[in-house]
């Protein structure tokens, strides 16, 4: 039997080249933006035609792949990084973040135990401490960081059913138990899908959700909540969470927490704070109140790569107690065992669900420290002011409206031309062709990218400033662009 020869990874030089290539496309990449639509023009399946449909035989040169990220990959790409996308909330990736998938990509870290890797371990771990005397938030907190807010609400539901250690769900589980009440989680209507989701894997049951009413500025009624959780006890169910929002993703509107906290102590509930787009405004000098109440939740998330410039995926999720996370999830294997350093470390696999976990914090490490406390509330002061300048803008301009107040950096409006009537109670309906019509011409027009949402029912046009080199120029040709469409598909929708 011949010996396979050994051939190892690509040569050295090969990847020294191919690497310069791509800092020096990043670099043109950032500083020209996007050569193309924002919104990717291609059709389904187009870019998926452009390459083959099994891998190569041999291996290729990275250059011709280079070569074929430009011409299939690159036309097929929505631009998440470009300045003008003020689409649902940003995602940006700043130069010390990209700085720092590139160092975690090459070191290779699986940060799953202390001693699979110390430093990623213990530089998570105070990097999240940075984070959270950044926001103000108590040094009882703790962090770590995994992917997504969605899976930071799932684990804060799951610590909130294992804090009722008497239900016994870790070891007996749920399904066929009579002796089981009817679990009951409380959010508003205005709350994330994740927290639906998170309810349907957990196995707690979508109708189980107790979704809330909003009051007229789109906040959670405590009313209704307290009035909900009494019902809920009543007919014998168990209450169990109640999930608050700072910066809710429709209308960025900000929960009443110092009241829902009064309700969560009254009654026992496990509070959650899902602060994942709004919660970093609090660094912001004047703006710390935006977490008003949130010291006496029971956990906390924050997305850095929301709008801290921090390249996805890079969710902070902070809890009270992190025993309760590990009384859900720890599960240590003898392959896993370390009677070395024992319990004196943090092992970060047993305060959620996954075991293989990326050096996350680097990226955050470098960000948090390229710019800085002051650097970092200069550029959020600044997305504010341009959406609080483009408010007064619609305020005063007629055949526009507001829906929603700007708490942060959003701006909630839609086109209402004067002297359309509801003579024919068809207004709300013409109102939405005309504004999902200016949506839909702007985006295809390529210089922007916006979405949309609908408040009590009326279809609404977002726009959120987020990305780190947008400017107040770039806030006033999308504006200027949008008021044109608008004049030009109300005279034809007429």
């Amino acid at each position: 039997m011949s010996e396979t020869p050994f051939e190892g990874d690509m040569p050295v030089t090969e990847f020294r080249e191919a690497g310069h290539r791509i800092v020096d496309w990043i670099a043109d990449y950032l500083e020209q933006g996007p050569r193309a639509p924002i919104l990717a023009a291609v059709r389904p399946g187009e870019v998926a035609a452009g390459l083959p449909e099994a891998a190569p035989e041999e291996g290729r040169p990275l250059a011709e792949m280079l070569d074929e990220f430009q011409t299939v990959l690159y036309p097929g790409l929505t631009h998440w990084n470009s300045p003008r996308f003020m689409a649902y909330f940003p995602s940006v990736a700043s130069g010390p973040g990209i700085l720092g998938e590139m160092l975690a990509a090459g070191i290779g870290q699986n940060a799953m135990l202390w001693r699979t890797s110390p430093a990623g371990t213990e530089l998570e771990l105070r990097v999240l401490d940075w984070l959270r005397d950044l926001l103000g938030l108590p040094e009882v907190f703790r962090g770590h960081i995994v992917d997504t807010a969605s899976i930071s609400s799932f684990l804060a539901m799951a610590a909130a059913r294992e804090a009722r250690s008497d239900l016994q769900v870790r070891t007996r589980g749920m399904a066929g138990r009579t002796d089981l009440p009817v679990l009951n989680v409380y959010a508003s209507e205005e709350a994330h899908s994740s927290i639906e989701k998170g309810v349907i894997a957990l196995g707690i049951g979508q109708e189980n959700l107790r979704k809330i009413p909003t009051d007229e500025v789109f906040r959670m009624r405590v009313d209704a909540l307290r009035q909900a959780v009494e019902e809920d006890r009543a007919a014998g169910r168990l209450p169990l969470a109640v999930v608050a929002t700072v910066g809710t993703t429709s209308s960025t509107s900000i929960d009443p927490v110092p009241e829902i906290a009064e309700v969560c102590a009254e009654h026992g509930l496990w509070l959650h704070v899902d602060a994942a787009y709004g919660g970093v405004a609090a660094i912001v000098p004047g703006h710390e109140q935006v977490l008003a109440g949130c010291e006496r939740a029971d956990s906390l998330v924050v997305n850095p790569h929301k709008w801290l410039f921090t390249p996805m995926d890079c969710s902070a999720f902070f809890v009270r107690d992190p025993a309760l996370l590990k009384a859900a999830f720890s599960l240590v294997p003898e392959y896993l065992t370390s009677r070395s350093v024992g319990d004196e470390v943090v092992n970060l696999m047993d305060w959620g669900v996954q075991l293989g976990r990326r050096f996350r914090a680097l990226k955050l490490w470098l960000v948090l420290s390229r710019f800085g406390r002051q650097g970092l509330a200069r550029r959020l002061a600044y997305h504010i002011q341009l959406a609080r300048e483009l408010a007064d803008r619609i305020d005063a301009q007629p055949g526009v409206e507001r829906l929603a107040p700007v708490n942060f950096a959003t701006v909630c409006f839609r086109f209402q031309p004067e002297g359309w009537t509801d003579e024919d109670g068809d207004l709300e309906a013409r109102l939405e062709r005309l504004n999902a019509a200016v949506m839909e011409k702007a985006n295809a027009g390529g210089e922007v990218f916006l979405s949309h949402t609908k408040l009590k029912g009326r279809y609404t046009l977002r726009l959120s400033i987020g990305h780190i080199r947008t400017t107040r120029e770039d806030v006033t040709a999308v504006w200027e662009l949008l008021t044109r469409l608008a004049e030009e598909e109300a005279a034809r929708i007429g």
